[in-house]
């Protein structure tokens, strides 16, 4: 089960959840880089750089497992997904930024994602953990699974709309459900170690998601942007793409355990998202109508 749902479901879901994010985009909407040229550049870099060096020294720090280390540094490398455009809209924030942060930072993911997971690999591994990632076939892969589906979702918003309005919902649906199969599958897989894969994937999963939330919003505040603006970024760098990181260690480094990370983070995040958007509604950024729905 597990082989054709990784090889063939997994890298479909995530095609899939691309081209769902192109429906979702009109040109006219990169003009958030033009109007908030700032809170671009910070969401942006602290989406590709600072995320991800911070989960160096989150492994460091907590000596994890050489396995889990390289998981951890993986999906902290992941963009956001669409899942993060759906909250910033639920917390009131400012989706136009929330959706090319996302986008820009799945573009950059082709170069810097491979590029962490390599550092991560060199790093982390010892002399019984001679696992390589293929960084060509990595670059093709995320070429293919990020750029192709987002250019096929924008060309069906412009010449179908009414379609691309209907299959929004469909790949959605379709993704998360082949995501809940994958971390089931993988849970499974593990056997006897599953207990303490899953307890300390929980607590690196946590912990990274409060870092990242914590650079949105404290440093979104320190360099100037509004809360609303902060709020966003934080949203980006707390909601990631767990499909991508899950598709990285599962069909190019062939290792379950390095996938825990992510399995467990595309879960955790659903729960801190929520509470984000409790304290975006408590902050008083979400319209009435919102509110009362």
């Amino acid at each position: 089960m597990q082989g054709g749902l990784v090889d063939i479901g997994l890298p479909a879901a995530l095609f899939l959840i691309m081209i769902g994010m192109g429906l979702t985009l009109t040109p006219k909407d990169f003009r958030e880089v033009l109007i908030a040229p700032k809170a671009t550049f910070f969401g942006l870099l602290a989406q590709v750089l600072i995320v991800p060096l911070a989960a160096f020294g989150l492994a460091w720090v907590m000596q994890l497992d050489p396995l889990l280390a390289v998981g951890l540094v993986i999906i902290a490398a992941c963009p956001g997904g669409t899942t993060s455009n759906i909250f910033t809209y639920l917390g009131g924030g400012d989706v136009a930024l929330s959706v090319v942060l996302t986008v820009l930072a799945s573009l950059a993911a082709i170069v810097t994602l491979p590029l962490f997971a390599g550092l991560a690999l060199d790093l982390f591994q010892d002399a019984s953990v001679a696992i390589q990632l293929p960084v060509g076939r990595t670059i093709v892969s995320l070429i293919v699974i990020v750029i192709v589906p987002l250019i096929i979702g924008m060309t069906l918003r412009k010449w179908a709309p009414v379609f691309a309005a209907r299959a929004e919902r469909f790949v959605g649906a379709f993704g998360m459900t082949v995501l809940v199969l994958v971390i089931v599958a993988i849970l499974l897989s593990l056997g006897d170690r599953v207990v303490t894969l899953a307890r300390d994937g929980t607590y690196i999963a946590v912990a990274l998601n409060i870092i990242g939330i914590a650079i949105g919003l404290g440093g979104g505040r320190l360099i100037g942007l509004d809360l609303k603006q902060s709020f966003t970024i934080a949203v980006e760098l707390g909601l990631k793409n767990a499909t991508l990181g899950l598709m990285i260690t599962l069909t190019l480094l062939h290792s379950n355990e390095m996938s825990v990370p992510s399995a467990v983070y595309g879960v955790v995040m659903f729960f801190l998202g929520g509470l984000l958007v409790m304290f975006s509604r408590k902050m008083g950024l979400v319209r009435p109508a919102i509110a009362d729905s």
